[in-house]
């Protein structure tokens, strides 16, 4: 079974002003280590009138409707909401009939689009801290947030943008010690 490693964010411009529309975009790094090198792939969807925690499920979303076969993913983003409802909320939800105590479950049609997803892998989710310097969920966030501004779809899992977007860092002084050849079990520390 092939490892896939998601790294995937979300973007929510105008969340501020509750006046107006807030547009969205959710995106994402599908990697796979094949023969000694990375194979990698990137995603994005937008939404014109959104919400963050509502992008994050949509960022999960994506990719996953892209796979034909069974895998083992890695998944990895800053949202706590989306990790701990992926780790933990979704299955309380499900016994108790996708109900919880305290009232309705926001973005329900979504969480049981994401759990039918999940089912179909071996699945992990794992909480990264955002903007912290991670280059994945750095590439990630640079994708979400393009997304949201313009309005964009990728349309399915399209050749990656990380290389030359990584270069562009490193020519600026940053991820200078970022080692993209490494292995997956040395080079994946989510945590």
């Amino acid at each position: 079974m092939d490892t896939l490693y998601i790294h995937a964010d979300e973007s929510c411009l105008g969340n501020q002003n509750r006046n107006r529309p807030s547009r969205g975009g959710a995106a994402g790094l599908l990697e796979i280590w094949k023969d000694g090198a990375w194979e990698r792939r990137d995603y994005w969807t937008s939404e014109s009138d959104t919400t963050n925690n509502r992008m994050a499920l949509r960022s999960v979303l994506e990719p996953l409707r892209a796979l034909r076969r069974r895998c083992r993913i890695v998944f990895t983003s800053d949202s706590q909401y989306l990790v701990k409802g992926i780790n933990e909320w979704r299955h309380g939800w499900k016994r108790a009939g996708w109900k919880r105590k305290t009232g309705a479950i926001r973005n329900l049609e979504l969480w049981r689009a994401v759990d039918a997803e999940i089912s179909r892998h071996d699945f992990e989710a794992h909480w990264v801290r955002g903007h912290d310097g991670h280059p994945e969920n750095e590439f990630a966030d640079f994708l979400a947030t393009r997304a949201a501004a313009d309005q964009s779809r990728s349309g399915g899992l399209i050749a990656s943008e990380f290389p030359s977007w990584l270069d562009e860092q490193r020519e600026k002084g940053r991820l200078l010690d970022y080692m993209e050849f490494e292995p997956p079990d040395r080079r994946f520390t989510g945590g």
